[in-house]
């Protein structure tokens, strides 16, 4: 998927747990052989080509591309899973296959953990006894330093934005890189959901702040193109502690 995952488990290690691990690894990599569009021989890559149909796909595929047509509809389709007419669904796989792996692991025991997709965390229970789980959100202008802090207990980040990668965010009603903002991070409780919705958000530029004040359970720290920072009301309840 072109980015680094990582695992801190917290909950004491048991063997069931580690071969949770194991299996959270292989799901990882089975993610990024069916859904890679950098590979063309990925289940994927064949489906858009037409050399594949979706009934001989995998069934995480159809599951997929369902997640992404609830996502599409519930941002006004302001997430797509076809930019430019292309079969991509990879602005919703990452969020959940990290999702995926988080609950492999808790169903294995590890109720204390922490799955970060390159910057995307799905954190489940504590970080220590009576700690929440501290994710910083990177500053969109300043490599290596922090503009928050968000802490909690089972809670889930993702961010959208220009730092990494630049202008790779499409709004699907122009075809061109969104550009009112330059970081959107969404918060909630399902990896899966908050990631698709992030870079759905981050497509809408400066519609996404009352678009996000409607979604229920969901917080947001948003920086603008022009360096201006706003944040939901709720998200205070997400930094404090």
């Amino acid at each position: 998927m072109g980015t680094v995952f990582s695992f801190d488990v917290r909950t004491p290690m048991t063997p069931a747990i580690d071969r949770a691990l194991d299996a959270a690894e292989e799901h990882l990599r089975h993610v990024d052989a069916v859904f890679s569009t950098y590979r063309p021989d990925s289940q994927i890559s064949r489906l858009a080509a037409g050399t594949l149909t979706l009934d001989a796909c995998p069934p995480e595929v159809g599951e997929v591309l369902a997640l992404c047509a609830e996502i599409a509809e519930e941002s006004g389709g302001r997430f797509t899973w076809t930019p430019d007419g292309r079969l991509d669904p990879s602005g919703m796989v990452k969020g959940w296959a990290a999702e995926a792996a988080s609950d492999l692991l808790f169903e294995a025991g590890a109720a204390d953990h922490c799955v970060n997709a390159g910057g995307d965390v799905q954190a489940r229970g504590s970080a220590g006894p009576g700690r929440p789980w501290r994710i910083g959100l990177a500053h969109p202008h300043r490599r290596g330093d922090l503009m928050a802090v968000v802490t909690g207990h089972d809670i889930a980040v993702a961010t959208s934005g220009t730092s990494e990668r630049g202008d790779h965010i499409v709004d699907p009603r122009t075809g061109r890189p969104a550009t009112g903002l330059t970081s959107l991070t969404l918060v909630g409780r399902h990896l899966t959901h908050v990631d698709a919705l992030a870079t759905a958000g981050f497509a809408m530029g400066g519609e996404a702040r009352a678009w996000v004040a409607g979604l229920p359970g969901i917080e947001a720290f948003a920086v603008t193109s022009d360096g201006h920072a706003w944040q939901t009301p709720g998200l205070p309840l997400w930094t404090a502690g």
